[in-house]
């Protein structure tokens, strides 16, 4: 029982430390792609991105958005 709730913590820690060092490594720290209308698997039915407007296949624009401050 204790060996189990011990991998579980290091499991969920590792993937912590995975997703901060991602961050860190990242040029001004944020996430690419983020846009659920380029994936193909979450936008079956070809809506535009309903967080930047973005049609599927094209970039996200929010990106152009942070540009522009």
């Amino acid at each position: 029982m204790k060996i189990t709730i011990f991998l579980s913590i290091a499991i969920v820690a590792l993937g912590i430390s995975g997703i901060c060092i991602k961050i860190l490594l990242k040029k001004n720290g944020e996430f690419s792609g983020t846009c659920a209308s380029n994936n193909p698997f979450l936008n079956k039915t070809g809506e535009k991105c309903g967080y930047c407007g973005a049609e599927p296949g094209l970039k996200c624009k929010k990106e152009e958005k942070s540009l522009a401050k």
